[in-house]
């Protein structure tokens, strides 16, 4: 009698377990609110799709942006939507470099300063998997308008730049808690903002001289990937 016991017991057990384990991907959190705002402060890393273009004139690749926003999460914290805005991390909120002439596709640089503001307000929205009450995995998507100023020295009005295109962005990540109230986020994002670049001055010149046509369009585009760290507060 305790082996058709145990045998039903475990059966029993195991059939139960792997609906519970499906319902914890997709379920709410424990105690989760209907809705909740979640004010958050955020600084990343963002390595440009434009490498040649920013290498030429600023000397590097890549550049710290730090910003906030507000997340809002409905559904019993399954499902979030947020807007933040972002600047760069830097003196002035601002790239500093110089203007370059290239022919044959060597790069001089004339010494004259240039200085260049990036300034994305962006909204996206996406799924949170409860797999653990510590650890949440998310993913979501979104757009944006991305502001792009370039001022230099001795530069007549129409060879300054000051535009704002949209773009759109995606993220995945995953949020830890950390405290009942607080929440710290790491995740990746890579945002397309095609439009701003690549009409003018180096970017076009890059663009046209590459032999790549994937390279030739990244060099039209002021977007990239980020590593992202996000502090949240709220449940």
């Amino acid at each position: 009698m305790k082996r058709p016991f145990v045998g039903t017991l475990a059966l029993l057990m195991s059939s139960a377990a792997a609906p519970a384990t499906a319902q914890g991907v997709f379920a709410a959190a424990p105690a989760a609110p209907s809705i909740s705002l979640r004010p958050f402060v955020e600084v990343s890393n963002e390595k440009f799709l434009a490498t040649r273009t920013f290498d030429a004139i600023f000397g590097e690749t890549s550049a710290r942006f730090w910003g906030g926003g507000l997340q809002v999460t409905v559904l019993r914290d399954r499902v979030y939507g947020e807007v933040g805005a972002s600047r760069l991390l830097l003196k002035n909120a601002e790239l500093v470099g110089q203007r370059v002439f290239i022919s044959d596709g060597k790069v001089y640089k004339l010494g004259i300063p240039l200085r260049s503001t990036i300034a994305p307000l962006e909204i996206s929205g996406g799924y949170r998997f409860h797999v653990h009450p510590l650890v949440v995995p998310y993913i979501g998507a979104g757009f944006g308008s991305y502001h792009y100023t370039e001022q230099s020295d001795f530069a007549d009005a129409p060879e300054n730049l000051d535009v704002t295109h949209r773009g759109g962005t995606f993220q995945a990540g995953v949020e830890l808690r950390a405290h009942r109230w607080i929440g710290v986020a790491f995740d990746a994002k890579y945002t397309h903002v095609p439009g701003i670049l690549g009409s003018s001055g180096a970017s076009q010149q890059f663009a046209g001289d590459t032999q790549s046509s994937a390279q030739a369009k990244r060099e039209k585009d002021l977007g990239g990937w980020a590593g992202r760290l996000k502090v949240v507060v709220g449940r």
